[in-house]
């Protein structure tokens, strides 16, 4: 079974284009969140990861509209696909039902992991130029006079 996934950040903006579009995808159901793409609240995505049974696809407009990040993503469709879920994008090149789509989508996981390597190399880097320079990080030894 085809089911849709649609977000729009604010009230103000319509979901009228993603849910035209998921209709025309054959879903048979559209879930609808209105929250930032920041924000982890999203009751209808939550319900909806919760209903989906091996088989079903997950259809949404845009990758944007459903991980928080690329981290995000990367983990919420490994879970899809441990659940023998697939993920379709209608406008961008993922579709883990195929071996195509599949094979982006862990060269997506892999720049994500890359990209969470060159973070910890540059705080390691920077923080060790920092102790080099005589900065000592953390918060001050003791109590401050407020607790004393």
């Amino acid at each position: 079974m085809k089911i849709g996934y649609a977000r729009v950040s604010t009230r103000e903006q319509n979901p009228a284009l993603q849910v035209d579009s998921l209709k025309a995808a054959g879903c048979e159901r559209i879930y609808q969140d209105v929250a930032s793409g920041a924000k982890t609240a999203r009751p209808a995505l939550d319900e909806l990861l919760g209903q989906l049974r091996g088989g079903d696809v997950l259809v949404i407009w845009k990758l944007d509209r459903m991980g928080r990040s690329l981290k995000h993503l990367v983990e919420l469709v490994g879970s899809l696909m441990e659940r023998k879920v697939g993920l379709l994008s209608l406008n961008d090149p993922i579709d883990t039902t195929s071996a195509q789509g599949r094979f982006v989508f862990n060269l997506f996981a892999t720049l994500a992991e890359f990209e969470r390597e060159l973070i910890r190399e540059r705080t390691q880097a920077g923080l060790t130029a920092a102790r080099a320079r005589g900065r000592v990080g953390g918060r001050p030894k003791g109590l401050s006079p407020q607790a004393e």
